[in-house]
């Protein structure tokens, strides 16, 4: 797998209960591994294993060992049956990170931006893992209440904090080129906020580093959907179609990366985009 050769595609897998996108698994054990195994036969190039939900409003956090008690065993298993599988762990722990990287993870996802744990920076730094920094406003308990930034403040405010977040990471030791950026659309940003993110993507990457985009089941396709569903909202399963149609949005405007949960559709959906890609470089 080489960045930059194609889009890369990242399976999500909640060991939770309470997941968003209402996949969790309540049981982790053989059950996570046995959908991860089947996320990589479907074409994912890395599993994101997340053991904590963040969903906006319904936050309940969760303690580092009970944490690491979700995770590690779908780790475990998975690298058993799949050594060559690169694995992240969407987390905001420093503990967790720690135990996840010895367990044989390779990237740390925290959608903090490591705002939530002074611990992570020099953590990864001293694990020497790859990053993922996303940028998000408060914490999902407060999302609903945040000031709204206007479609035309969303992506300098994004742009200029995850600089911020990039300045921290360096400082503590984190080599940059093991950083990867997500500018965390639905993390506290309003529904009239996301469309400018998503459409202007390619100005993040004067940033420098390689951008993520998790669009999957977020809500804001849900509440695009409400007119052709008699003014009520898609629920997380009946975004499909809406995701992919995000997910090459955000390959056309300059990810190189998508985080997903239903994997195969997001597979063939990068392959016509990268594809519609290649021709106008092929053109210019």
């Amino acid at each position: 797998m080489s960045l930059g050769e194609r889009t890369i595609v990242m399976g999500v897998l909640n060991i939770t209960p309470d997941s968003f996108s209402g996949d969790g698994l309540l049981a982790a054990g053989a059950n996570g591994v046995e959908r991860g195994l089947a996320m990589i036969e479907a074409g994912a190039d890395i599993l994101d294993i997340g053991g904590e939900s963040t969903r906006p409003g319904k936050h309940e956090p969760v303690s580092a060992p009970e944490e690491i008690d979700r995770v590690l065993p779908v780790i475990e298993g998975i690298l058993k049956a799949r050594p060559e599988t690169i694995i992240s762990v969407d987390t905001y722990k420093a503990q967790t990170a720690r135990a996840a990287i010895g367990a044989g993870a390779e990237v740390i996802n925290d959608v903090s931006g490591f705002l939530w744990d002074d611990a992570m920076p020099a953590t990864c730094a001293e694990l020497a893992c790859g990053v993922v920094l996303t940028h998000t406003r408060g914490r999902p308990e407060e999302w609903s209440k945040l000031p709204r930034l206007g479609p035309e403040d969303v992506v300098p405010v994004v742009k200029q904090e995850l600089s911020e977040r990039l300045k921290v990471a360096a400082l503590a030791g984190v080599r940059l080129d093991r950083i990867a950026i997500d500018p965390g659309i639905g993390f506290g940003k309003a529904y009239e906020s996301n469309y400018p993110l998503l459409a202007r993507l390619s100005e993040l990457r004067e940033l420098g580093r390689p951008l993520l985009s998790g669009v999957s089941r977020k809500s804001f396709l849900g509440r695009t959907l409400a007119p052709l569903r008699g003014g009520v909202d898609a629920g997380t399963n009946e975004r499909g179609n809406a995701t992919l149609a995000a997910v090459t949005a955000s390959i056309l405007a300059g990810a190189d990366m998508v985080r997903v949960h239903d994997v195969r559709p997001a597979v063939e959906a990068a392959a016509i985009a990268d594809a519609v890609l290649m021709a106008c470089a092929l053109s210019a």
